[in-house]
């Protein structure tokens, strides 16, 4: 008899929100197609303050945002919307627990990660806060009975990037 492999062990990385928000994946406003919002001018140091330019490769919609205001996501909303110009994320499903999103393929890549490991390492919290993106994760996600939802609708939104990516 063989052995069963038993799944990775999640580590988190210490990573936040902020490490996610550098290039935003969305639905662009005038056509509908994946579009990107990312930091601009590209620098080494990104900060969340940073100007943000939207472009849709599909139709060449474009629109900077030299403000450096944005808005955090409101984990009880129904749909999740981009910090900077309020358009909808394209990362982004209902599931039968809540809605799955993230801002970009490696913020979600992240979560799969999470998800598919088993036993889950504690995340970093400082004085009772919970500091890291995996802290922060709505308890459903986590649950193992959920697993292989959570599993397949992250797959489902892979999918969409790769299928109706910028261009297509």
């Amino acid at each position: 008899m063989v052995p069963s492999e038993s799944p990775p062990r999640f580590r988190d990385d210490l990573s936040t929100i902020y490490d996610f928000m550098d290039e935003i994946l969305i639905r662009c406003p005038r056509c509908g197609a994946l579009a990107t919002v990312a930091a601009y001018p590209k620098r080494l140091v990104l900060s969340p303050f940073q100007s943000r330019r939207l472009s849709c490769r599909a139709c060449g919609h474009v629109r900077d945002k030299d403000s450096g205001v944005y808005s955090m996501p409101n984990p009880d909303a129904p749909a999740m919307y981009d910090p900077y110009f309020a358009l909808p994320l394209w990362l982004q499903a209902p599931t039968g627990h809540g809605l799955l999103w993230a801002y970009n393929l490696d913020h979600l890549a992240l979560i799969r990660r999470f998800v598919a490991a088993e036993p889950h390492e504690d995340a970093w919290t400082e004085e009772g806060l919970r500091m890291t993106l995996v802290s922060r994760l709505p308890r459903w996600i986590a649950q193992a009975g959920n697993r292989t939802e959570v599993l397949r609708v992250i797959a489902r939104l892979e999918a969409s990037v790769s299928s109706r990516g910028p261009g297509s």
